[in-house]
């Protein structure tokens, strides 16, 4: 019977040391790390990373003109598959584990790893609007989602911040320090804060537009948003509306996460389920690339040395 190379590719799985999920900067980072311990690596990423996103970052160091995020993750790809590693792009939909491997499948191949380092990031929750204007604002500068990133560039602007409660005072706040134009516009009815946030605000000298809060479109160098008095018009808005965090598959394994689904790891990385490790903004912590670089890089030293000690157990 001849067997096609897809039917194959389900019969018979890829076998590596290390499966990667996720293709962003903590992932790749850990992928040029364990190639160059001449380890086995797959990464099986779906796109869409967050650091993508980015149109340019002058928050990298070692790039004082700035990068873009598309440029600094090709450049990391580049790097990871040069020291051979391999890349997959797909989504990884299911993971289980057996007596001493993972096997995980992306519906049309299955991949057996000895360990998986999970690099799922989040994602960031988008105010209505729809995507193409989204995208066009998010490249003009219009739309930002990291004032940790870029507050710098956005000093004596005119700044909104949409969200509202603890999430949208803090962000709000932080913002004040680089101009003294900020506003918060809640996007559903009234803002949702108690006495204490709104003296906070109003010391700060922060307005407060009620919502609901809407109809948000660009130029070439603002971004309008309605509410119930009128549109305001800002050179920046930043959404304070969360993010969705990418923990289901490790959550099927039963690890640990918190209570709003980060996953759990100690010092090295490591989660409560042997062979399985998470790095990045998938994990609690501070979500900058520079952060998940290095969670990357101690994630792989850790993965290279248990399976190092695992392999020498075997041996004994």
């Amino acid at each position: 019977m001849t067997t096609t190379a897809g039917s194959s590719a389900r019969l018979t799985p890829l076998q590596t040391d290390v499966l990667i999920v996720g293709g962003g900067p903590a992932g790749l980072t850990a992928a040029i790390y364990l190639a160059r311990f001449h380890l086995g690596v797959i990464i099986v990423d779906r796109g869409g990373s967050r650091a993508s996103l980015i149109p340019m970052t002058r928050n990298h160091a070692g790039f004082p003109e700035g990068i873009s995020g598309i440029d600094l993750v090709d450049r990391m790809r580049d790097q990871a598959l040069r020291y051979g590693a391999r890349l997959i792009e797909a989504e990884v939909t299911d993971i289980r584990r057996d007596a001493s491997h993972f096997i995980a499948s992306d519906g049309s191949r299955m991949i057996r790893a000895s360990s998986v380092l999970m690099a799922t990031g989040v994602s960031n929750i988008r105010p209505p609007m729809d995507d193409a204007i989204h995208s066009q604002a998010v490249r003009q500068g219009l739309l930002r989602y990291c004032p940790i990133c870029d507050g710098f560039e956005v000093t004596d602007s005119r700044v909104a911040v949409i969200g509202t409660g603890e999430r949208g005072v803090k962000e709000a706040l932080f913002l004040r320090s680089y101009t003294a134009d900020v506003s918060l516009l809640a996007l559903e009815g009234p803002h949702a804060l108690d006495d204490r946030q709104r003296l906070t605000l109003a010391e700060a000298g922060i307005l407060l537009v009620d919502g609901p809060c809407g109809d948000i479109a660009i130029d070439v160098q603002s971004i309008a948003i309605a509410s119930r008095t009128g549109r305001h018009v800002f050179d920046t808005a930043y959404p304070a509306l969360g993010s969705r965090i990418h923990s289901e598959l490790a959550r099927s394994l039963g690890v640990n996460v918190s209570d709003d689904g980060c996953m759990v790891v100690d010092t090295h990385q490591r989660t409560d389920v042997e062979g399985l490790y998470a790095a990045g903004d998938v994990v609690l912590g501070l979500d900058q690339i520079s952060h998940a670089m290095g969670e990357g890089g101690v994630a792989a030293t850790t993965i290279r040395n248990d399976l190092a000690a695992r392999t020498a157990l075997r041996r004994a």
